[in-house]
């Protein structure tokens, strides 16, 4: 077990230690994380249940990506029983293996969330410019992005199963544990968080941005080509569908949704490592746990927006015991550019 080093400059995270209203505290958090919990095991449960029981054996490349997302938030969910034990018991019971792989698992499958919708936005991207027209997604291929994707964040992210250990530290005239990130050099920490904030967070947002800009520029210059070009070319048809504009609103929903809500931690986890130069910047392990759960409503909130809009009436149907409404099915969208012998762009949605 390490040394407890410079008491002061160890963080607990979850660990709280309260004098007084302990036991309300408590019962007030543990309700807001179990409610969190239930909804978001529902959520994505019935998320994955519909993009399955939609595809028919025939997954696309956008919502191979869509059902990485909802196993990414089912993975951070994981962590709210072992938070609502360390809330309770305020010193650290858990073990050395459990301190290891809390903060590991959490910061891993937010990594394979932000770089999930980093490659829906590209693939998106790819479907409408490419000149033929969208087919099922290959397996191996799919297998491989996925792959690279869990890989490149279990890489990135190993330093904090490294690094955080069980320590015993004095609070309120006594000897607690506590599990703490503990680095070999105030130099190394930094680096590491600069560039994960860049290269998991800053990076993927402006390749989201920058698709969807895109997306939506072929999009307006096809209404302009069409406003312009239909009355004297039948070579100008272009057929944009409600429920295409839809998956494209959905999708750019869900990463504003991601950076409103996982913008707040990102900015906690670096004035962390501000107040070890700075002892005035305090920030106190509840504040912690509070910004903490605002981020894992992100989980809730994921399966929600995409599923309420491409799967309505199943969706009422699961949470609601509503009958099906007779001819009211869920539309799967298929979106692309292709070019005709004229040499313009016809941007079609195939709906079924």
């Amino acid at each position: 077990m390490p040394g407890p080093g410079n008491c002061s400059a160890l963080f607990p995270f979850f660990s709280d230690f309260r004098a007084a209203n302990r036991v309300a505290l408590s019962a007030l958090e543990t309700a807001a994380l179990g409610c969190l919990f239930v909804l978001a095991l529902a959520a994505n449960a019935c998320g994955i249940a519909l993009l399955a029981r939609h595809s028919r054996g025939r997954l696309r490349a956008a919502r191979c990506l869509v059902l990485n997302l909802f196993c990414a938030d089912l993975l951070f969910i994981v962590a709210i029983p072992l938070i609502v034990v360390v809330r309770w018991t305020e010193s650290w019971t858990l073990g050395r293996a459990a301190c290891h792989l809390l903060f590991y698992l959490m910061s891993l499958s937010g990594s394979v969330t932000i770089l999930s919708l980093a490659a829906v936005s590209l693939e998106r991207l790819v479907s409408i410019v490419r000149l033929r027209p969208a087919s099922a997604c290959k397996g191996k291929v799919v297998g491989a992005i996925l792959l690279a994707i869990w890989v490149f964040s279990a890489l990135a992210t190993l330093p904090l199963s490294l690094f955080f250990h069980v320590v015993q530290v004095p609070r309120m005239g006594r000897e607690v544990l506590i599990c703490t990130l503990i680095w070999p050099s105030t130099a190394g920490e930094t680096a590491w968080d600069i560039c994960f904030a860049i290269v998991i967070f800053v990076i993927p947002g402006l390749v989201i941005v920058i698709s969807y800009s895109k997306i939506l520029q072929i999009a307006k210059a096809s209404r302009k080509r069409l406003n312009v070009g239909m009355a004297y070319s039948q070579s100008h048809h272009i057929r944009i569908s409600q429920q295409d504009f839809k998956l494209l609103r959905t999708l750019f929903v869900l990463m504003i949704s991601f950076f409103v809500m996982w913008s707040p931690i990102i900015i906690t986890i670096l004035l962390i490592l501000v107040q070890k130069f700075q002892p005035d910047v305090n920030i106190w392990p509840s504040f912690f746990f509070w910004i903490m759960a605002f981020t894992f409503a992100n989980s809730v909130v994921n399966p929600v927006l995409y599923n309420v809009v491409h799967f309505k009436h199943e969706w009422k149907q699961v949470f609601f015991c509503c009958p099906s409404l007779p001819g009211k099915k869920g539309t799967v969208t298929d979106t692309t550019l292709r070019q005709n012998n004229h040499g313009h762009f016809t941007l079609s949605v195939i709906s079924r």
